[in-house]
């Protein structure tokens, strides 16, 4: 099943995949009895995330590495949505720490993986390249990057196995396994040049991510889906270092006048995670208040 998708003539095979059947609308939406991973969930972006997809039915393993907050807020979402939580603190920037607790999660979850959602990242704050520390750049490059990497890496290793095999981690047969789904946080500063601040290595690396995923849609065609979701200015703690004034030009640039909220993404998120978007690969979708329209 997952061999080669494309011929020795450099064509794509037909009927690499198949259309799976839904009774309904709502269906495809639900994520119930399916397990997903969240990093940098402890707060902002990847908290809302894991709510929603918490709404609709997941399991949900949070990842963080720094905010010990990610374990009580574990807590609350399984309380609150009556779904198996756990918060693992993991640095992302360790393949092999990366697949380890990629391996647990599946251990611990049921035996399967059905959704990744690479969230973790930080900004550029140093201002212009020129004057900037060359250990700042590798941060932000190999937390960004290089860490969607090792997180994409480590889950369609699970993902090729179930579809080829059709069972979980236990030999238990997969009942409602149709791909695996890869959603990688990018941004629209992979599409724009931001200003006025200045951040060429967090531009760089987020474009980097969207070509990543476009090139991981075809590779992995037969057993997984690889999108982005590029989000616009988001008031999470992200941007606390941030002066008002610099917000203010934000503002003047964005059409709808403002910056958007962590919970306004949860739809774009569950879409691509969920079998609503199962011809939908190879995407990267803006939210960013219109920014990148004008």
């Amino acid at each position: 099943m997952a061999a080669n998708p494309i011929t020795k003539n450099g064509l794509f095979v037909h009927h690499n995949t198949t259309a799976p059947e839904h009774p309904s609308l709502m269906s495809m939406f639900s994520l119930k009895g399916k397990t997903a991973i969240v990093t940098g969930a402890g707060a902002g972006i990847g908290l809302a995330v894991a709510q929603g997809l918490a709404e609709a039915g997941a399991n949900v393993a949070m990842w963080y590495n720094s905010n010990t907050k990610c374990i009580e807020r574990a807590a609350e979402i399984a309380e609150q949505y009556g779904v198996q939580t756990k918060a693992y603190q993991v640095q992302v920037t360790d393949a092999k720490a990366v697949e380890k607790a990629v391996n647990d999660v599946v251990n611990e979850f049921n035996g399967r993986l059905d959704v990744f959602i690479a969230n973790a990242g930080v900004p550029w704050t140093k201002g212009p390249m020129v004057d900037g520390p060359l250990d700042h750049y590798r941060d932000v490059v190999a937390i960004d990057l290089d860490g969607t990497f090792y997180c994409a890496k480590a889950a369609a290793e699970h993902w090729r196995r179930q579809k080829e095999e059709g069972t979980d981690a236990n030999g238990n047969k997969l009942t409602n396994f149709t791909y695996g789904s890869f959603v990688a946080t990018a941004s629209m500063s992979g599409h724009i040049v931001n200003f006025p601040q200045m951040q060429a290595a967090y531009n760089a690396a987020k474009i980097a991510v969207i070509h990543l995923c476009k090139s991981l849609s075809v590779e992995w065609v037969r057993y997984a889906r690889a999108n982005t979701v590029s989000p616009g200015y988001i008031a999470t703690e992200i941007s606390n270092f941030v002066p008002e004034d610099t917000k203010n030009i934000w503002r003047d640039k964005i059409p709808m006048g403002r910056e958007g909220q962590a919970h306004e993404l949860k739809g774009a998120y569950l879409y691509l995670a969920s079998d609503a978007s199962t011809y939908t690969t190879g995407a990267d979708l803006i939210v960013d208040g219109g920014y990148c329209a004008p």
